[in-house]
Order: C-alpha cells, then sequence, then structure tokens
C-alpha cells in the first residue's frame, strides 16, 4: 500500500468563523474539508450558548506549505478575537495524491 505523508490541520473555533475559515480554505489551496460539530471546554470556559450554537471542528488534508499558510492567516486574523484552536500533525494517506 502506497501512502504519502501530508498534513492534517484541525481548526476548532466558534461556529460564527465557520463560512470564513472554509472560504479560507479554499483560497489558501485546500481541496476540501470536513466538518463537525464540536462542544467541550477549553481556557475560555465551557461553550454551552443555544443561541451561538455549538463549536465547529474542521479538518483538511494538505501539503505543508499549504498548512504554513493556514496556519499563519488564522494566527493573525482570528486568535485575537475568537475561541480557536489550531493543531498539525503528520498523516500517512492513502490516495494521497487527491489532496495536493
Amino acid at each position: 500500500m502506497h501512502t504519502i505523508t501530508l498534513k492534517l490541520v484541525t481548526i476548532v473555533t466558534e461556529r460564527i468563523l465557520e463560512d470564513r475559515l472554509t472560504r479560507t480554505l479554499d483560497e489558501l489551496g485546500a481541496k476540501g474539508y470536513t466538518l463537525t460539530q464540536a462542544t467541550g471546554k477549553g481556557s475560555r470556559g465551557v461553550r454551552a450558548s443555544e443561541w451561538e450554537g455549538p463549536d465547529t471542528r474542521i479538518e483538511t488534508l494538505v501539503s505543508p506549505e499549504v498548512a504554513d499558510r493556514l496556519v499563519a492567516h488564522i494566527a493573525e486574523r482570528y486568535f485575537e478575537h475568537y475561541a480557536v484552536i489550531v493543531y498539525v500533525q503528520d498523516a500517512d494517506v492513502v490516495r494521497g495524491d487527491k489532496y495536493v
């Protein structure tokens, strides 16, 4: 089985940023993403507002260059004013050519 090593970028953020961040993924070179609802507790406490809804978890498989651009963009524009966390992991991907 042949794999390619890509970066799995995971973003957990307030739902209000979902559309902005998915557009950013497209603009910066991601070929796709997965969205899931997320709940939990972090440095800003438990987010339990019915009005805001659950947080969003966005995952995308990208090249190291795209991962760097995504992390820099999100850090620059959102870290100061929103509840958002980003982490990057290596991922050995089957059919990885679909993502680069």
